[in-house]
């Protein structure tokens, strides 16, 4: 099989590899960690009666007769939310839901106790548990982040056709074209999608700053997407990703490239923009 590219082009392809696309925004979503907080401040407000509360078996039965619905956010304060349906072993030996702890005034007095919560809720060693979750969130934002870097490429993608007067688009389904049977029955999202007189691109997008077994998956899978595609002379399988993460999936990246025609960085992407250009005017 006639390689789609040649290692001299594979080579420099790889050199340009940049290291991160993360802005400083791209840690931490704070208003999405405000909205969280904001969503259970009242009952976290009312929870900071415990704090302080040498008696605090006595402290949770007045609060639970006062509001018992207060304690059913008591799961972030051990940084889990409660649709992860997350389960632990109680003093009986059961199995249970983390939310079924706050079910009864002796289920939150074994939380708090065997979660340690007991300790740092008398000793002061939080003094305002909406502070405290915000930090809290804060922390589990960081499990988003993998995710926004994929935005962060596709939207640094589409403010590159922006600019460039390229017309486009976003999160288009194969349903949308009668050739795209050839898929198979699963509905495949294309990143991007720009019809042009002469072709119709159909485009994936992605960003690794680190490594691990999704990257040789993704190469392997557009490996085989990409010539199903390319059979019909008006389709074009077009893949656009960047990041040093490809260092550690070196070998399956450049099987990739040799059998995909147009794989493309941050960098070549302005062939692609040329190609497109040059197209008898997109529609």
């Amino acid at each position: 099989m006639n390689k789609a590219h040649t290692e001299e082009q594979f080579k420099s392809f790889m050199s340009q590899l940049i290291e991160t696309n993360a802005t400083l925004g791209f840690f931490s979503d704070f208003e999405k960690i405000s909205a969280n907080v904001d969503a259970i401040s009242i009952k976290l407000n009312q929870l900071n009666y415990l704090v302080g509360k040498e008696d605090l078996k006595t402290a949770v039965l007045r609060l639970w007769n006062e509001n018992p619905k207060v304690f059913n956010v008591l799961d972030i304060l051990i940084a889990v939310r409660s649709n992860d349906k997350k389960k632990a072993i109680a003093r009986n030996g059961q199995i249970q839901l983390i939310e079924d702890f706050f079910k009864t005034p002796e289920g939150v007095i074994e939380y708090l106790e065997d979660t340690g919560l007991k300790n740092v809720l008398q000793d002061k060693q939080v003094t305002n548990l909406v502070d405290y979750v915000f930090g809290v969130e804060t922390g589990l934002d960081t499990n988003a982040r993998k995710n926004r870097s994929g935005d962060i490429m596709g939207n640094k993608v589409a403010e590159i056709f922006q600019k460039n007067g390229i017309i486009f688009r976003r999160e288009v389904y194969s349903t949308e074209f009668e050739e795209m049977k050839c898929l198979g029955e699963d509905r495949k999202r294309f990143d991007f999608v720009i019809k042009t007189r002469a072709k119709t691109y159909l485009i994936e997008v992605n960003f690794y700053s680190g490594g691990g077994s999704k990257l040789n998956e993704v190469a392997r899978a557009y490996s085989e997407l990409a010539p199903k595609i390319n059979q019909f002379d008006n389709y074009e399988f077009v893949w656009i990703t960047d990041g040093q993460g490809w260092n550690s999936a070196r070998s399956k990246l450049e099987e990739a490239y040799y059998a995909i025609p147009s794989v493309y960085n941050l960098t070549t992407i302005n062939d692609f923009l040329t190609i497109i250009k040059k197209s008898v005017g997109a529609i």
